[in-house]
């Protein structure tokens, strides 16, 4: 309130002027009781939201499921083991299981990921995916006639599957040198019926781990989380307090502040200095397995999956280890050399060969 009201209030202005103010005061308390009444609603509703929530982006999640064309039923993928047994799937190089993801990192169709988004563990649902958002609208302008050189001898004939300057198609026709390749996604134009159950909510960050490589590479590797105290070069930070000392001192300092060109050149030449600290450190410890090691995703992408299990899980590092298991390999090699010492003079003595002679000879013939 300005002083010039305070002295107003003082000297009791009229009661016209006064009953206003009154009714000014009590309109301002009844907007405030209403913005209160507002604000506890919208609180009140927050509240509900967040006991409501369920599950969130950023949540992992196992969850089974199985798409199939909404056309014709074909089967696009299945968590189900009994499903691809059925569909004659099961060759074996798959376990089929459910998945572990994370919701809002497009591990599953938006529209899926919008229904699983709010829900709660146990819930199923069955959410139809437009072909849009699936594999894509068919595209005619991406069949296209090429020279039949351009694939591998063993694959010129309709129907074959074929990589063409970095794009997959098969090939619909082949006439003399040409050959007829669709390059659409074999579902393309295809909407797709999506059938789900989330089954938990996995908080174990090695499970965490294990099924994002799994989602990435169709591979679940052994691995295991510890803790690793490491020594690292850790950057000395220069003292606070002297250069605060420095920037209130007096003119002096003022002066030696702007000192000439050499003081300027010697703090520029001041080396950062480094000290050696012990520090812990999150190590995800992955087994490398062949079936690893000859993944191509992994062969190619191996920086960025490892920087992501990084971030979502929450490790500071990722180390793929080599397990080598002992087992006599090398008395087994050794064995096997003595025998052939073995054969050796026996084949020589029955082909009456003296040895000392013939290693003269050939010592002999090197000289």
């Amino acid at each position: 309130m300005s002083e010039e009201h305070e002295a107003e209030t003082a000297d009791e202005v009229d009661d016209a002027t006064a009953d206003d103010e009154g009714a000014d005061a009590a309109a301002g308390d009844e907007e405030r009781a209403e913005t209160d009444d507002v604000d506890g609603e919208a609180t009140d509703d927050d509240g509900r939201a967040d006991d409501e929530g369920g599950l969130s982006t950023g949540d992992f999640v196992e969850i089974a499921y199985t798409a199939r064309t909404v056309e014709d039923g074909q089967l696009v993928d299945t968590t189900d083991a009994d499903v691809a047994a059925e569909e004659g799937v099961d060759d074996g190089d798959r376990e089929f299981k459910p998945r572990t993801i994370v919701l809002g990192e497009g591990h599953i169709f938006g529209a899926v990921e919008d229904a699983v988004l709010g829900g709660d563990v146990g819930e199923t649902g069955t959410v139809t995916v437009p072909a849009a958002e699936a594999f894509g609208e068919y595209d005619p302008d991406d069949v296209e006639t090429i020279s039949i050189e351009k694939i591998d001898e063993d694959d010129q004939y309709p129907g074959a599957n074929v990589h063409v300057d970095g794009r997959h198609g098969y090939i619909q026709t082949v006439i003399g040198g040409r050959a007829r390749v669709d390059f659409n996604h074999p579902l393309a134009g295809e909407d797709v019926e999506y059938e789900y159950e989330v089954l938990d909510v996995v908080d174990d960050r090695e499970k965490q781990a294990a099924g994002l490589f799994e989602m990435f590479l169709d591979v679940e590797p052994e691995l295991r989380i510890e803790v690793d105290e490491v020594e690292e070069e850790v950057l000395v930070e220069p003292d606070d307090e002297g250069d605060a000392d420095e920037s209130t001192d007096d003119e002096g300092d003022a002066d030696e502040s702007t000192d000439d060109e050499g003081d300027a050149d010697e703090s520029t030449d001041d080396e950062p200095e480094f000290e050696t600290e012990v520090v812990e450190k999150e190590t995800l410890y992955v087994e490398s397995t062949p079936q690893l090691t000859m993944n191509q995703q992994w062969m190619f992408s191996k920086q960025q999956i490892a920087q992501d299990v990084i971030e979502k899980v929450g490790v500071d590092r990722v180390i793929v280890q080599d397990v080598i298991e002992g087992g006599g390999m090398m008395g087994g090699m050794g064995g096997m050399m003595g025998g052939m010492g073995g054969e050796l003079e026996d084949a020589l003595e029955d082909a009456d060969v003296d040895a000392d002679e013939l290693v003269e000879e050939l010592e002999g013939e090197g000289s």
